[in-house]
């Protein structure tokens, strides 16, 4: 059979092969499309993900990217092989493949013998080689169908070989081994790199058509070193074979499955429909109590559900409860106004409950006096605070500190410039009473004003 004819024949069959392919796997999916149930995407674990492929093909000297070589024309050779592969996602898997003893990979001069060398052929027989390489599908045909039919793929990886050189006087490797160095065989690291069609014939079963160039790391594959300079030598590999997926029967293969058709499933499954609703419904009911939390029929700032003063009328100033503040009644005819200025109250003691800087009501009256009269007098006021004796001494002086700076703020507040206060805390020292009765330690318990 010349080059020609092979040509022609290998096309043939490869359309023969694509046209049986697509028939099949479109027969499969309109038998299983049918009554398929979706299946919501869960992980790898719920698909078969392992298969094993058998091939065998020619092989040839040369590489389709081209390069340098050492023989003018190629002879085909002969290899078979098997991989093993993981399908890692739905567009890349890790494959192991190994060539088997016996495949070979042969070439000629076209002269013979080459007059410069004796040399017309070689036959390199490979022992055995081992790679890893990385399969990504990069494109399918069938990308509207549910399951996906006819896969194209790339590959990339690297091993090692095993193999064992000759030449001969003639280029059809008939004639006088004249160089074979004793049948010496060589370990030569290659890297592969493939392209190839994979056909769907059933769940199982496929249909795998691929081309691999391989590159060696030496220049000694074809027995001959290059005459000038140095070149790596290469080979391919043309190969058809089967594809067995491994695994449970009820979890489809991986390599199949269609990523689009998943994700329709997924919109349209009525059980997550269900969820999404029933969410919509939580959401709503939570909303809903939010809304009720901050519902404020009577506009007094306190939501109803804690309101114990219900319907105040607007603009009533309200405690936490949402009850109204009574502000006591201040009793002014115990102020006697001198020049129009308050007097009688102004700058006296100022009393606290027991550990607290906090001021009392009734206090206001006296410090509202006082401030009247330093705003108009823009005199200076020492302020001196004080504690009775329980606790410590230091808790004591504290406090005393804290209640006439509670005096000053207030006065500050009320209009009075701050650089006319001045405050200073003396704790439990300066008693005006005993501290010994509760009478008096009240008495302690104060703030006093030094003009």
């Amino acid at each position: 059979m010349n080059y020609s004819t092979l040509k022609k024949t290998v096309a043939l069959s490869f359309v023969s092969l694509l046209a049986v392919g697509a028939a099949s796997a479109q027969t499969t999916d309109s038998a299983k499309v049918a009554g398929a149930t979706p299946k919501i995407f869960g992980g790898s674990h719920q698909y078969r993900t392992w298969s094993v492929g058998v091939n065998a093909g020619v092989t040839s000297p040369f590489v389709a990217i081209g390069g340098a070589n050492s023989y003018k024309n190629f002879d085909l050779g002969f290899g078979y092989g098997v991989s093993l592969r993981d399908q890692l996602a739905h567009s890349f898997g890790l494959q192991l493949d190994v060539m088997g003893y016996g495949s070979n990979v042969k070439g000629n001069t076209n002269e013979n013998p080459t007059p410069a060398t004796g040399i017309g052929s070689f036959s390199t027989k490979i022992n055995f080689t081992a790679t890893i390489s990385g399969v990504v599908n990069v494109a399918t045909v069938d990308y509207l169908a549910r399951k996906n039919a006819i896969n194209f793929y790339v590959s990339a990886g690297a091993g090692m070989v095993n193999y064992t050189p000759k030449v001969y006087t003639t280029n059809d490797q008939s004639g006088t081994v004249v160089v074979n160095n004793g049948g010496q065989s060589y370990n030569q690291t290659i890297i592969p790199i493939g392209v190839g069609l994979k056909f769907r014939m059933s769940d199982r079963v496929a249909l795998n058509l691929g081309y691999t160039g391989t590159f060696t790391d030496g220049d000694y594959f074809d027995a001959t070193k290059a005459p000038v300079g140095t070149h790596k030598d290469k080979y391919s590999y043309a190969y058809g074979g089967l594809e067995f997926s491994l695994g449970s029967g009820s979890k489809p293969n991986l390599d199949w499955v269609n990523p689009v058709a998943i994700m329709y499933d997924e919109l349209k499954d009525p059980t997550l429909r269900q969820e999404v609703e029933a969410l919509k419904g939580r959401v709503t009911n939570v909303e809903n109590a939010v809304n009720d939390l901050k519902k404020d029929s009577d506009g007094d700032g306190v939501a109803d559900q804690f309101d114990k003063c219900p319907n105040t009328p607007a603009g009533t100033v309200v405690d936490g409860s949402g009850c109204p503040i009574k502000f006591p009644v201040i009793d002014t005819s115990k102020f006697v106004m001198k020049s129009d200025k308050p007097v009688g109250t102004a700058y006296s003691n100022i009393q606290f409950e027991f550990d607290s800087s906090v001021l009392r009501t009734s206090s206001y009256p006296i410090l509202d006096a006082t401030s009247a009269d330093l705003r108009s007098s823009g005199k200076t006021v020492l302020i001196n605070g004080y504690a009775s004796s329980e606790g410590t001494a230091a808790h004591n002086m504290q406090l005393s500190k804290d209640r006439a700076n509670s005096v000053k703020t207030y006065l500050v507040n009320s209009g009075v410039d701050a650089k006319h206060i001045k405050t200073k805390g003396l704790g439990e020292t300066h008693p005006i009473a005993d501290n010994s009765t509760e009478d008096g330690r009240v008495l302690n318990r104060r703030v006093e004003f030094k003009k």
